[in-house]
């Protein structure tokens, strides 16, 4: 009884202080300088001096992207990167794909090849080149085969689970 007199706010006091370092990471990160700059001419009451601010930013921005300094990319383009990457680990890039609210959890693909080693485990090879392989012991009633349809979803700590063709689910790792 004691124990848990002391366990229990101990546990609320640190959910407590989490919250604001967890909402600190939340913060839309900056917009590069470039684009600062740009937005900072819509400020400008005199319409001559705004052209002008305006000139200047976007002659910058221009520049920047020519030396490749910025990229742009759209909602799109970024989901299409974030599907391609879909399996592996990054550090969290501050929005690079367009925030987490986009994250993606699962995806359904078609099997392109298939291989098992000596201990069963397969290697399923997907339509875009991805490599997956089992990491755990289930064994399937069917051998997976190629053009069959798979949904891969997140898992827990760093596995995915792979459905094949709404069968039973088997634990992967994305290889390449």
């Amino acid at each position: 009884m004691l124990l848990s007199r002391f366990i229990v706010p101990t546990l609320i006091i640190a959910c407590a202080a989490a919250v604001p370092a967890s909402a600190k990471d939340k913060d839309a990160p900056l917009p590069p300088a470039q684009i600062r700059a740009l937005y900072a001419c819509r400020d400008i009451a005199d319409a001559a001096a705004r052209l002008a601010c305006f000139d200047r930013a976007v002659g910058e921005l221009s520049a920047a992207d020519a030396a490749r300094e910025i990229t742009f990319t759209d909602r799109e383009t970024a989901r299409k990167a974030r599907r391609g990457l879909f399996g592996f680990s990054f550090p969290k890039l501050g929005g690079i794909f367009g925030g987490d609210e986009d994250e993606i959890r699962e995806i359904e693909t078609t099997i392109r090849a298939v291989s098992m080693d000596r201990s069963g485990h397969y290697t399923l090879v997907m339509e875009d080149d991805a490599v997956w392989s089992q990491i755990d012991t289930t064994r399937l009633p069917r051998q997976p085969k190629p053009g069959q349809k798979v949904k891969i979803k997140t898992a827990t700590m760093g596995s995915y689970f792979a459905t094949i063709d709404g069968g039973r689910t088997i634990r992967m790792k994305r290889d390449r």
